[in-house]
């Protein structure tokens, strides 16, 4: 990767992102908002709050594929129609398995897979504040619903989950966390580097599983494993 050059300077990346956020900051608002509620949900109860952590995922996937790479990054960089096609069908994937009996589970706990996965939800929620504390300008800037941010938060739930997510589910993340970390230090959108972690992360749990303790933050979520809720 170091002899790689992208087709586009700094100065063009950032047009795309205020081209981006002038044009839907309205939806990249509501994805956000929605991305809070769901996944705060998802903590006051894993079980019936982690179903729609997948529909989450798809809805980001396909957006950051259409809305993004199609609609503005392939205006700089022809390989933008190429991984516009793998992030919808990432988002595809993601929808097939609302769709089927063999549902995700994504379990917080107290592992530390656990915690590795509950920082990476954080950061990839908190992602537009820590562009702008390593110095970047709204609307020149990426914010929400764009590639980086998507897969810092599917990296943080699919380690989550219990028994991990097949692997199929890991390929294209994986693959967009070492374009994305790449790009983050070519381009100088440091906020970007927490992509190599997550692709460590991803990869790691791709080839080790470990047991995961449930933490439930609600008081009176039951316990799992234990029908009577006791501890």
């Amino acid at each position: 990767m170091a002899d790689m050059q992208l087709p586009f300077t700094h100065e063009q990346f950032l047009d795309v992102f205020e081209a981006y956020n002038n044009a839907l900051w309205v939806p990249a608002l509501f994805l956000w908002l929605a991305s809070l509620a769901i996944v705060a949900r998802w903590l006051r109860d894993p079980d019936s709050g982690g179903p729609w952590l997948t529909w989450l995922l798809s809805v980001h996937w396909l957006w950051s594929g259409g809305a993004y790479h199609l609609a503005f990054f392939s205006d700089i960089n022809p390989a933008a129609l190429a991984f516009g096609i793998l992030f919808l069908l990432q988002g595809a994937l993601f929808l097939w398995f609302t769709r089927t009996r063999r549902r995700l589970h994504f379990n917080p706990s107290t592992s530390a897979w656990g915690i590795a996965g509950l920082v990476l939800v954080a950061y990839s929620l908190l992602y537009p504040l820590v562009g702008m504390g390593f110095g970047l300008e709204y609307p020149r800037m990426p914010t929400f619903g764009v590639p980086c941010p998507t897969a810092l938060l599917t990296a943080g739930l699919l380690i989550l989950t219990t028994p991990r997510a097949p692997r199929a589910l890991f390929v294209i993340p994986v693959a967009w966390a070492a374009v994305g970390g790449f790009a983050a230090f070519e381009l100088g959108i440091r906020a970007d580097a927490m992509l190599v972690v997550a692709g460590v992360a991803m990869v790691a749990r791709i080839i080790f599983r470990g047991p995961a303790r449930p933490l439930y933050l609600s008081e009176s979520a039951p316990h799992r494993g234990d029908p009577n809720g006791s501890a």
